[in-house]
């Protein structure tokens, strides 16, 4: 293995001071980016959609349970599947009690949303425990209108904001055979009885779920993910999809 190089404390100190200028930097962009993100124009959701979950069927509306705001997790379970993608299972075990109670004291409601029939996510819930909100939206055009179940002979694919031109130019075309479920997160706000759509964040940008991966990306040896930098930091990285790396 490839370990960091070995000095002293005071040559560390003012490598550390180096890249915590860089740090703020970061810190300052990311608030730009936050601001910038708020600043998004809105679209309003005029299609009646329709879920399934515990209460029975439900709008969009209903989803945000009388909050102001709605944070869906675009949850990849195929209604073939038995069980949701490991990926997006290790980011929901990771949504505390505590984490929903803060966002709810922000008037801000966190929901999951899968396109398999609800006695699949139910199943599939009381096996890991989770008791958070979990809507199927089997049947409707949900998960097709929001780019996160991809098939052509539905509508025209996209994902990540790039249309079948742009993905087979980026060598993505892995992504345009068959159907797939793709994970997401979209955001909306509710005015009164309409409801806008504000934001969605596709392939990376579902790592704000959780925290591992802010953790791990302090530590010496990070993600353990092959695609990172410097190589070798272990012996057996683990997988990551690379498509998923930019």
């Amino acid at each position: 293995m490839s370990l960091p190089q070995v000095v002293s404390r005071e040559e560390w100190t003012e490598a550390r001071k180096r890249l915590l200028l860089r740090e703020k930097e970061m810190t300052r962009a990311r608030d730009a980016l936050n601001a910038d993100r708020r600043r998004l124009p809105t679209v309003r959701i005029d299609k009646p959609y329709t879920f399934q979950g515990p209460g029975g069927p439900a709008s969009l509306a209903d989803l945000f349970e009388g909050r102001r705001q709605l944070v869906v997790q675009h949850v990849m379970f195929d209604p073939d599947w038995d069980g949701a993608c490991k990926g997006c299972t290790a980011g929901i075990d990771e949504l505390s009690p505590g984490l929903l109670a803060h966002l709810h004291s922000r008037d801000t409601t966190y929901a999951l949303v899968s396109r398999a029939p609800l006695e699949k996510l139910q199943a599939y819930a009381a096996s890991r425990g989770w008791t958070l909100p979990w809507y199927s939206s089997f049947g409707s055009d949900f998960n097709y209108d929001f780019h996160v179940t991809l098939d052509r002979s539905v509508a025209p694919v996209e994902f990540n904001y790039r249309d079948e031109h742009e993905l087979a130019g980026a060598g993505l075309t892995w992504i345009l055979e068959g159907t797939s479920e793709q994970p997401g997160l979209s955001c909306f706000l509710r005015d009164g009885d309409q409801v806008f759509h504000t934001y969605s964040t596709f392939a990376r940008g579902t790592e704000q779920l959780g925290g591992s991966y802010g953790v791990l990306d302090m530590t010496a040896l990070g993600r353990q993910e092959a695609w990172e930098e410097p190589k070798g930091r272990v012996e057996k990285p683990h997988g990551a999809d690379p498509s998923f790396t930019d």
